[in-house]
């Protein structure tokens, strides 16, 4: 894809059909990692969110913001030691929510038989696994998906989210979903901040068809892209 096709798709909403991520890593990102930008949720209850902005070292903050889940998967990860940050990878983690994989040995474990992802296995009657979602989205005029890994915490709602489209016979790659963020707690009193989704608008069909294209080239990548520490 040449600086000329690039331009030729800018401004064009999410009608993104000329985009062939395979082509423009291929070109652009020969020997190096494909990777996408995050957007951050605070800790503490914080209600805004850190998003990708012209400036990488200071990202903009933002109450709410509009795109479309182009794709979104559960990830696993255990630690036998409590994460305390750092570069710190999970003994096992799994990046589909069925098998999750030693970082030690290799070994495949089966993620629904493993006495870790059972509640009361962690903290507070907890799971010791912690299970997250990762979300591809794509923001309105940009070339790119973005990650949104949704905390634990937050499962619920974007579960309760999706099943409303699925009663409408929606899937989440065919509206535009609002996020914004409600501070809550959890049993023991700890302030956290939750993801709250909702409808922003539905796409027209032409948008559809450009976001499916989108989407499946999107889930080509999602087993490459690894767990960070973040996650």
């Amino acid at each position: 894809m040449t600086s000329k096709d690039i331009a030729a798709i800018e401004n064009t909403g999410y009608l993104t059909e000329s985009i062939n991520l395979s082509d423009l890593f291929s070109e652009e990102m020969d020997g190096l990692t494909p990777t996408f930008d995050r957007i951050r949720i605070p800790a503490g209850g914080g209600i805004s969110y850190e998003v990708p902005g012209d400036d990488p070292s200071s990202p903009d903050m933002a109450k709410d913001f509009n795109a479309v889940i182009l794709y979104h998967h559960p990830i696993f990860s255990f630690y036998t030691e409590k994460f305390n940050g750092g570069s710190q990878p999970p003994e096992c983690a799994s990046m589909d929510g069925h098998v999750g994989i030693d970082a030690t040995t290799g070994e495949c474990r089966d993620c629904k038989a493993c006495p870790f992802a059972k509640f009361g296995s962690g903290e507070n009657g907890g799971m010791a696994c912690k299970q997250k979602r990762r979300v591809y989205l794509l923001r309105e005029n940009e070339l790119l998906p973005v990650i949104l890994t949704v905390p634990t915490g937050s499962l619920k709602e974007f579960t309760k989210y999706v099943t409303r489209l699925l009663q409408k016979g929606k899937k989440t790659n065919q509206v535009v979903t609002r996020f914004s963020l409600q501070k809550a707690q959890n049993s023991t009193g700890i302030a956290f901040s939750q993801v709250v989704c909702s409808v922003a608008r539905p796409l027209t069909p032409e948008e559809q068809a450009s976001i499916h294209s989108m989407s499946e080239q999107v889930k080509s990548y999602a087993g490459h892209v690894a767990i960070t520490d973040a996650e």
